[in-house]
């Protein structure tokens, strides 16, 4: 067989040998596919690792006050250890899932940029497979309750290593009009993954065995599976590989991506302006993380770190964890009923997930944050105030309690098609290329260990507060984030990954406020993007031309 003439002309002059990619017509394919279709079977793959978060997340919820769990983990049972020291083990066989996440999101920080993204996530999946196993065959009298949180500790592991890399993968290969939406089905997927471990936890709490609770936490290792076998046949992200000087197999990513040929001026003109972002830095160190300069590093990290701060203390984890225990033990509904609500608010969770897709690139990231977070305030207070009877009156025959349970459906409404989403997007879209792996995983090692935090205090909270005081404290911390979103949270929607650099350069340079920046400065298209990073400080030895009479393409256009 010969190679065309589009072929020959692509392979001429290139060792080819350590292409993972085939072609076909001249394009690069992975997987077989190439451009929508790629981008297409990336986003699917990616929304697994996310489906499995989400699933892992949700699962143990229905099982965590079950008898049968009671049986092999005897010290979460409160009619044999009293309801406050049941109330704090089962907030901590809970929360230690997320200490292990942190540790992942640790090992992505540290040797994320040395082992690459898709290499990274393979890890993740093969522990979160390891630790589910340890989990499941946990048995009593044989140290049960130790084993079990080892177990959680190493599916943590590879949850949070999964979290740390998967969004910055996603971003790095996504275009900038559809990048966004790809995201947000992504982080969709946690409450997909939740719903599913709620149904399946309601299902099988009729099984009288701890068959009941080993089934739902072993069907994760299927999710885990599918994940490393889509990881391992898609591309490595073209970012990464230009930031590592594998700029062959790079650019023929960079040409699979647009369903370009690797010669195209297309694909040569995005390579050229990823490796001149990639030349202002240098060799990548997580010191670069704390550097500020036109590419403004430290100040883009913690704007996506404090977007996964809000989203934990917000009190999602708290109703999302707990809704079948709160609506047994602090609302006062039967057992039965509890478990079907969960898994009905659960539902409800997921459905409003999907309402983040056509909002996420018409109304922008900054209106959805706003709105996410007043839907979420007003809810906690809905479910605070029509708790007075029940927790502070002592009433329990007073309907009211029932508008409770509508506040925390409306919370996780507002919830799930804003702040679900917008924290897993924003770190992965405003950090730089140089450091996304190393800043993402900060994002995730904070939510990680609010996440544990919240968790933990939320069982002792509730006892001692009861429902009513619990939901006023998050509806009180809702209203504080308003004025963080208003005066640091640019809007990125359309942006390329380089045009949010030159946002930042710019503002540094000319000492605006980089909202404001933001908010004026047109859409850029690839060569404006060339000429306005090369003008404020970011095309590699032109640092010393930051602030100079360099002409702006876009406001030359502009003029005339």
């Amino acid at each position: 067989m010969t190679d065309t003439p589009d072929e020959k002309s692509i392979l001429k002059g290139r060792d080819t040998a350590s292409v993972r990619a085939t072609i076909k017509d001249g394009i690069p394919h992975y997987m077989g596919f190439t451009g929508e279709r790629l981008l297409n079977a990336i986003t699917i793959t990616a929304t697994l690792g996310f489906l499995l978060f989400g699933y892992d997340q949700g699962v143990m919820s229905g099982i965590i006050s079950a008898k049968q769990f009671y049986r092999v983990f005897p010290d979460l049972d409160p009619e044999l250890t009293g309801s406050k020291h049941s109330s704090t083990m089962q907030a901590f066989y809970t929360a230690i899932y997320e200490i292990g996440c942190l540790f992942g999101a640790i090992f992505a920080l540290v040797w994320g940029n040395k082992i690459g993204r898709r290499r990274n996530i393979m890890i993740g999946g093969f522990w979160v497979c390891i630790g589910a196993i340890i989990q499941i065959t946990a048995m009593p009298g044989h140290k049960a309750g130790h084993q079990f949180v080892i177990g959680r500790i190493v599916t943590g592991f590879g949850n949070g290593l999964n979290t740390a890399t998967i969004p910055s993968w996603q971003a790095e290969c996504s275009k900038a009009h559809n990048r966004g939406l790809h995201i947000c089905i992504e982080a969709s997927m946690i409450a997909t993954g939740t719903v599913i471990a709620y149904w399946i936890d309601f299902g099988l709490s009729y099984i009288d065995t701890s068959l009941s609770w080993r089934l739902p936490i072993g069907l994760q290792i299927i999710f885990a599976v599918l994940l490393i076998a889509g990881v391992s046949r898609l591309p490595e992200s073209p970012r990464y590989l230009l930031s590592t000087g594998q700029h062959l197999e790079g650019e023929h990513v960079v040409a699979a991506l647009s369903a370009q040929t690797v010669d195209s001026e297309e694909t040569q003109q995005e390579k050229r302006i990823i490796v001149e972002a990639l030349e202002y830095v240098g060799e990548l160190q997580i010191k670069h993380v704390f550097t500020s300069g036109p590419s403004q590093h430290f100040r883009r990290t913690l704007i996506g770190a404090s977007s996964q701060l809000f989203q934990q203390i917000g009190g999602c984890n708290a109703v999302i964890y707990f809704a079948p225990v709160i609506f047994e033990t602090y609302i006062g509904l039967d057992r039965r009923l509890a478990l079907i609500l969960g898994g009905v608010n659960s539902t409800v969770y997921a459905l409003s997930a999907f309402a983040s897709y056509p909002m996420i690139e018409s109304l922008g990231r900054r209106k959805m944050f706003l709105w996410g977070t007043a839907g979420q305030a007003l809810s906690m207070f809905l479910a605070s105030f029509c708790l007075i009877p029940y927790n502070v009156h002592n009433d329990k025959a007073d309907h009211a309690t029932y508008g409770a349970v509508v506040g925390l459906f409306l919370f996780l409404m507002a919830f799930g098609c804003t702040w679900l989403e917008l924290p897993w997007l924003l770190p992965a879209e405003i950090n730089p290329n140089a450091i996304r792996t190393n800043a993402n995983a900060i994002s995730t090692m904070t939510n990680w260990l609010w996440n544990f935090a919240v968790v933990m205090w939320t069982p002792p909270m509730l006892d001692s507060l009861g429902g009513f005081g619990t939901f006023l404290f998050f509806g009180i911390v809702n209203l504080c984030f308003f004025p963080f979103i208003w005066l640091f949270y640019v809007e990125t929607k359309g942006r390329t990954l380089e045009e949010i650099d030159v946002i930042f350069a710019k503002a540094y340079s000319t000492k605006e406020w980089y909202v404001k920046v933001g908010a004026e400065m047109p859409k850029l298209s690839s060569s404006e993007i060339e000429s306005e990073a090369m003008r404020w400080g970011l095309g590699g030895d032109a640092e010393h031309r930051v602030g100079s009479k360099v002409p702006s393409v876009y406001e030359d256009n502009n003029k005339s």
